[in-house]
Formats: C-alpha cells, structure tokens, sequence
C-alpha cells in the first residue's frame, strides 16, 4: 500500500531535533516495517506558533498551492495516487489543510496521528487555525490519539467510534541490548564523568532551551537542592541556547552535576542503561519521549503527574509521579526511592516488560494492521 505522509507541525527532514520529529520519523518507520511504501507529501510546515492572522493566511494559501501541485502530480505516471493519506499532529497551531482537500479530491481514507482539539482556543488568537484543525479531525476516517489527555475532547468533535489509542512507541531492541550489557559500562562512565560506583546515578536529558524545558531544568535545580544530604550524582545530556541558564539553576549542586553536552542516540541508550533513575520535572511536557526511551533502557523514571506523561509513566510499578509544581514532594519520593534499591530494581524490570508490551514497533504495527483491515485496506 501507499501512503501519503504529512505533518504540518514539523516535516521529518527538519534540521532541529525534538520529540515530535522523532514521532514523524518512527511512524513513517513503522509504516514501512509493515511493507507499506511510505512518500512525504509535502515538507510545508503550517506551525503558527502566535496565532498571527496574516501567518494562517499565508500558510492556507501555500497548502492550496500544494494540492494543486499534488494533484497535477498524480494525475498520471509515474506518481500513483495514494492509497491512503496520513497526517501527524494537528492542532490549533498546525492545522492540516492538506490532508482534507486530498480527501475530498481523490477519495482516498484519511487519518490522522495525535489529534488535539483545546475549545478554549476557538475564541483565541488562532481561531482561524482551530477551525481548520477541527475540520481536518472530522473529515478523518480514523484518529489515533497518543494519550488519554487529548481523548475526550476528540471525541466529542469526531465521534468516539472514529477514535483509536496509540500510545507513544520506540523500537525497543536496540534499548533492551544496550541494558544487557549495564555492567560493563559502568566503569568506564564512571571514569568519564567522575561518577563513584557506589552512589546512585541520577540522569536528566534535554533539550536547554527556554520555555519549558528551562524551567524544566530550573525545577530540576529545585528538587535535587532539597536532598543534598543524601548519597547521589546527577548527569545532564543536553545542549542548546539556554546552557548558561541551566547551569546556572543546577550551579548549587557543586560538583554533583556532571554535564555531559550532546551526545549521539547510542551515547543516549548507554547513559539511560549505566543510571539508576531517570529525574526530570516535566514541565508542560505532552508526554516525553525521553521518559519512554529511559524506560525501554530499564530505567525508572521520577517525573511529574502532568498531561501524557502517566500514559507511559505507571505510577509505583514503572517510576513514580508527582503532582506537577511541587518539588518538594517530588525532593521527598527521590529520597524515599534513593533508599530504596530494591525498589529501583523492581521498578526497572516493570520498564522494560511494559515498553516491550505496549510502546513498542511491533506492537504498535499490530494496532495499524487492525485498523486498516477495519478500513478495508491492505495491512
């Protein structure tokens, strides 16, 4: 089958890293793991991040430039029609205002992955793009929803018979062998960032921008001020424009941070396998990928209630979650799981048994091929 790929908020080629471009790339991985030909429609990008009205019009005008293109494109060979048109992530801020029109125009079934409708936003700065994105979740034939938190509101614009979970997946074998062989790297981890073998290790990755993930790390700063009276050491991954800023909120644990800078995917499963707990405050966070990685890796994680992230954080059996904003209940759990080892233990091999269950490709490439075979297409 052929499959026709859009995400408006961010195509996935983008040069900046993030979650969601990893999102677009896994599904087009998983797609294409199942046998599918997977072709990017278009690399326009409709993200309106303030909700400017000359900014929507723009980005209308230029959607409509594109299915004139796609059209006279598949209007012969060698560029067949797909046979289905899938969309990533649309909402208020990135509306989908292609994947409607290509529906209409050639009859093909279309989805969309991680819809979001927020009503509040209808009377907002980006009314314009709240309309479109609403009428782009109708018009779909199905709706995968990522988390539970964008669930309700979906289906009381769509219908809760189009609605269909997916949870936030990885390919998780690559995580699973790099945590086998835990052990062995300890040591020299442990010589690269000074790290003493018999304390916990800590680790936080992100992203240091501003906004949410600074005040990520400013929280961060936080919590881990309230326990410096027991035993830990924290490593940072994670680079960008706000590093003054970060070092500077995490400056008064002296010597007990370690900054790592940027590292490559296969240095990021092996700092997630030689840790001990996976801290990070959440902030805003729809969900996080890191957190699922963490956990892949047979990490725990300690993070805060908050939006998506208790759809793939289990609290008490996968990591341990917090009401979001106080620190110092989440400074409390970390020193009660800090003394407790063999609930770390525990903890990690519910991690790894449960991203293997549910978040990972196969499982959920076995979710697509049901509701294709509900659409009446190939699986």
């Amino acid at each position: 089958m052929l499959i026709g790929f859009y995400a408006p908020l961010k195509p996935p080629d983008h040069p900046a890293p993030s979650g969601d471009r990893r999102m677009a790339r896994l599904l087009i991985a998983a797609l294409q793991g199942m046998g599918h030909e997977v072709q990017v429609l278009s690399d326009l990008r409709a993200y309106n991040s303030d909700g400017d009205a000359t900014r929507e019009a723009s980005i209308a005008a230029a959607s409509s430039a594109e299915v004139t293109r796609l059209t006279r494109l598949f209007a012969g060979p060698p560029v067949a029609v797909p046979d289905l048109f899938f969309t990533y992530h649309v909402y208020h801020k990135a509306a989908d205002y292609l994947g409607p029109a290509l529906k209409q125009r050639f009859q093909k079934p279309y989805v969309i992955a991680e819809p979001s409708v927020a009503p509040k936003r209808a009377a907002s700065a980006w009314a314009k793009g709240y309309v479109q994105a609403a009428n782009a979740i109708r018009a779909a034939d199905a709706l995968f929803c990522l988390t539970n938190l964008d669930r309700a509101c979906v289906e009381a614009l769509a219908g809760a018979d189009k609605v269909h979970a997916l949870p936030p997946f990885l390919d998780a074998a690559p995580y699973a062998r790099v945590r086998a062989h835990r052990a062995a790297l300890r040591p020299s981890w442990a010589q690269r960032f000074r790290l003493p073998p018999d304390e916990p290790w800590l680790l936080s990755v992100g992203m240091m921008r501003a906004g949410d993930k600074l005040a990520s790390f400013r929280a961060l700063g936080d919590v881990l001020g309230r326990v410096l009276d027991k035993p830990w050491r924290l490593l940072v991954v994670g680079d960008g424009p706000a590093r003054a800023e970060v070092e500077a909120a995490l400056a008064p644990l002296g010597s007990r941070a370690s900054f790592a800078g940027l590292m490559n995917a296969e240095e990021i499963a092996g700092a997630y396998a030689v840790s001990d707990l996976y801290v990070w405050p959440s902030v805003n966070e729809a969900y996080g990928m890191a957190l699922l990685e963490a956990q892949a890796c047979g990490l725990p994680v300690l993070a805060a209630d908050t939006r998506g992230v208790p759809d793939i954080v289990r609290h008490g059996e996968t990591g341990w979650l917090t009401p979001l904003g106080d620190w110092a209940a989440m400074a409390a759990a970390l020193a009660d799981l800090l003394q407790a080892p063999g609930r770390l233990d525990y903890m990690s091999e519910a991690a790894l048994a449960n991203v293997a269950a549910e978040h990972d490709l196969a499982a959920t490439q076995r979710r697509f091929a049901a509701l294709f075979a509900q659409l009446g297409l190939p699986a």
